[in-house]
């Protein structure tokens, strides 16, 4: 009898500890990234009455009788299932599609959560703006002036400068993509200026210089009066600043050595393609792509110095190609250059992150590089990991050490900007849940009420 009381104790007991868990579960139902709990329950030791026997030639086996003596939690699990994704709109919010957790440090300690809710510090670090830790990830490097993230390093603080400054670019390439009329009249050194008029195009383009000045690009097209009996060569004469003399007095163009002079000569074949180019010397190239090196000298710049001189190339295209090159076909002229690789100096403005976690910074100036990307960590077993608050997991002995690496990698998601992970609670289960774990401890009690009769009675046996 006495021990259907410790039974029930046991179960009243446990039950308890269960709710205690629903009860949380649903105290986080609006918990950005909060994973639920669940209880599992298993039988405790069991009385012995009598053992088992087994068969003989004259009865048969007996099975053995033994007393349950209550019940013990035997796990409290965190259930790491994906929760639905609520849109924020805010850039430095993240979600995860998938497994895997954000790292955070607090001095050397890493902490890993799947709270997202991330802001900048007044330095521009990328943190928890309700503990300060700071988000982990790989800052790009420079590498021949090409930003380079090294995801094999270790991890570092994730720094946003906004407001830093990107320094000017001098053009090193402009890529030309016009077509010079078929139908333009072929001149000689006698046309009229009306012919000339005609057959006459210019191509213009804005370029830089090494200090962020914007200089006018200008390539005019003409039939070469000199080739009469080359009805497919044009003859292109450069110049930067047409009314200013300092440039075009110092411009260079051609192969080696830049030589003097400022015209080239193109020529096509009968497709409409290029064939050649020649610089002003007659250096001719007629494979692959075909670029003239132009070179001029810098006003303001210290002589002798780097960046005096500038030097870019004009790329007309690929022989007997199309697509992305200068043309010669019956059709109207088309001023067209379509690319040019220089700015002037500007202002970081803002930034965003993309579903593989790359911070994207964007400039004042029209360009946009990578900055760095966030980290993501991944568990053997997760459920091993120990909650530390505020959101937070550490690692244990049994949750493995963390497998950090970019997102898509060894079984980690993917990110989502702008939104936050909501908690996986699912109010209907948790109530249901609710309603069967009282009904386990109102059970339970009723079994020391009902024990505590049985002792009663036997008290008022003798009278």
């Amino acid at each position: 009898m006495m021990r259907s009381l410790y039974s029930a104790v046991s179960g009243l007991e446990n039950h308890q500890t269960r709710m205690d868990v629903i009860g949380n579960n649903i105290s986080n139902v609006n918990t950005t990234g909060f994973k639920k709990g669940r209880v599992n329950f298993h039988d405790m030791i069991s009385q012995t009455m009598q053992g088992a026997a087994s068969p003989t030639a004259d009865v048969g086996g007996v099975n053995p009788q033994q007393v349950g003596l209550g019940m013990t939690v035997a796990s409290i699990d965190t259930l790491f299932t994906q929760g639905s994704l609520q849109t924020t709109g805010v850039n430095t919010d993240l979600a995860l599609q998938g497994n895997g957790f954000f790292i955070m440090k607090d001095g050397e300690k890493s902490y890993y959560t799947r709270a997202g809710s991330f802001g900048l510090d007044q330095n521009g670090t990328l943190v928890n703006p309700a503990n300060g830790m700071k988000v982990q990830g790989w800052m790009a490097q420079n590498v021949n002036g090409t930003p380079v993230i090294k995801t094999s390093g270790d991890t570092t603080d994730l720094l946003i400068p906004i407001g830093s400054k990107d320094p000017a670019k001098a053009t090193q390439n402009v890529d030309f993509s016009c077509n010079l009329d078929k139908r333009s009249p072929l001149l000689t050194p006698t046309s009229s200026a009306e012919d000339v008029a005609k057959g006459t195009w210019e191509v213009d383009k804005q370029v830089y210089d090494s200090f962020g000045n914007t200089h006018r690009l200008v390539v005019t097209y003409q039939r070469d009066p000199n080739a009469v009996n080359t009805p497919n060569q044009w003859l292109a004469t450069v110049a930067i600043d047409p009314d200013n003399k300092t440039f075009n007095n110092n411009l260079a163009l051609g192969y080696g050595t830049p030589p003097a002079g400022n015209t080239y000569i193109v020529k096509f074949d009968n497709l409409g393609a290029l064939a050649s180019v020649t610089d002003s010397v007659g250096n001719t190239r007629n494979q692959g792509m075909l670029s003239i090196p132009l070179t001029f000298s810098v006003e303001g710049a210290n002589a002798g110095q780097p960046g005096a001189t500038q030097t870019f190339n004009l790329n007309l295209g690929t022989i007997g190609s199309y697509v992305n090159s200068t043309t010669q076909f019956a059709d109207a002229s088309s001023n067209k250059s379509y690319k040019q690789d220089g700015y002037g100096m500007g202002y970081l403005e803002n930034f965003g992150i993309d579903a593989r976690g790359d911070i994207t910074g964007v400039y004042s100036n029209g360009t946009s590089r990578v900055l760095g990307q966030v980290a993501l960590a991944s568990f053997t077993n997760p459920g091993g990991l120990e909650k530390a608050g505020d959101s937070t997991y550490i690692k244990t002995n049994n949750s493995g050490d963390a497998n950090i690496g970019a997102s898509g990698t060894a079984g980690k998601g993917k990110f989502i900007a702008g939104a936050l992970e909501m908690a996986n609670v699912d109010l209907a289960d948790a109530f249901t849940d609710m309603i069967v774990t009282e009904r386990g401890f109102q059970a339970n009690s009723r079994t020391i009420q009902t024990s505590d009769q049985m002792l009663q009675e036997l008290l008022t046996l003798k009278r």
